[in-house]
């Protein structure tokens, strides 16, 4: 379902106040976005009219959504309408009953260095090929892809200074040459004076004039076009490429605490996942074992 923006006049003057209420209340850009995008979703379903749900048509649209999205999504638009509810529309909230589904620990789908030549070139809109290019070569999220500014590029240093990452916290990554390469022709191309990747509303042409950076919505568009195009039946998304990233820089022999600081991990738990993903340490744990076995010798003599 394709999520619009509102044209109801009364709607969209209460998202409007829903969306300064967010900002007031000091909430990170990616949550404020996030929030309103719930009430947009919400809005649409119920035609407009979010002024006299009952307890059962909210239960009844959380059941439809549960099976359409993630849980982490269903669970977002929940806390943005509990939002909305009690700082615009000044109403006492009552929890809506949801199960959570079951946890399931699931290893993430990997794009070999082939498929990732494949997708850069396959993508045929300018912003988007230097986007997913750039996104892979420093391991980053999509929303800290997207908020990349120009000042944030250290080229004495070769570091990217990563501002208001996953838990409020900055974090310096390496820059490759390669990347400061294709980022550096790619600005000549638009040279907006703060961000990296603007919004494309006016066109690259124009995108100098741009007053935000490019739609999370277009570039995810995008990602799943070009997957389709090139008949890649992996599950992909522009997190795949930070999987990806984490993954090769292991196989390359990136010690395990420093490929933590540079994706931004709390704990060490969340990058050890990513030896599952790696064909270099399958590759030494056959050997080893092999070797080891190789050491005993059973035979079948003497027994019945």
């Amino acid at each position: 379902m394709i999520i619009e923006t509102p044209k109801d006049p009364k709607f969209k003057r209460i998202y409007e106040k829903h969306c300064k209420l967010l900002k007031l209340n000091g909430l990170q850009p990616k949550t404020i976005d996030a929030y309103s995008r719930a009430i947009r979703r919400i809005g649409q379903y119920f035609e407009h009219d979010l002024n006299h749900l009952s307890f059962d048509q909210l239960t009844d649209y959380f059941s439809d959504l549960v099976e359409s999205h993630s849980w982490s999504a269903v669970k977002l638009d929940l806390y943005g309408l509990k939002f909305f509810y009690t700082h615009v529309l000044k109403k006492e909230w009552v929890d809506i009953p949801m199960v959570k589904a079951p946890k399931t620990s699931r290893i993430p789908d990997i794009l070999t260095i082939k498929q990732l030549q494949s997708l850069f070139m396959a993508t045929n809109r300018l912003s988007y090929r230097v986007f997913f290019f750039v996104t892979y070569s420093m391991g980053l999220r999509l929303g800290e892809s997207l908020l990349l500014q120009v000042g944030d590029i250290d080229t004495d240093k070769m570091k990217v200074h990563i501002r208001d990452a996953k838990g409020n916290k900055d974090r310096l990554v390496p820059l490759p040459h390669n990347a400061l390469s294709v980022l550096r022709n790619f600005w000549r191309v638009h040279r907006h004076p703060t961000f990296i990747f603007p919004n494309r509303k006016r066109g690259l042409t124009n995108a100098h004039l741009a007053e935000k950076p490019m739609d999370r919505g277009g570039v995810q568009t995008a990602m799943k076009s070009v997957v389709t195009e090139l008949g890649i039946k992996k599950k992909i998304s522009c997190h795949s490429l930070r999987h990806s990233f984490a993954t090769h820089l292991l196989e390359a022999g990136v010690d395990l605490l420093e490929l933590q600081k540079i994706m931004g991990h709390v704990s060490i738990l969340t990058t050890a996942k990513y030896t599952h993903l790696t064909d270099t340490n399958d590759h030494n744990s056959y050997q080893k074992i092999d070797s080891l076995m190789s050491g005993f010798q059973i035979t079948w003599g003497g027994v019945k």
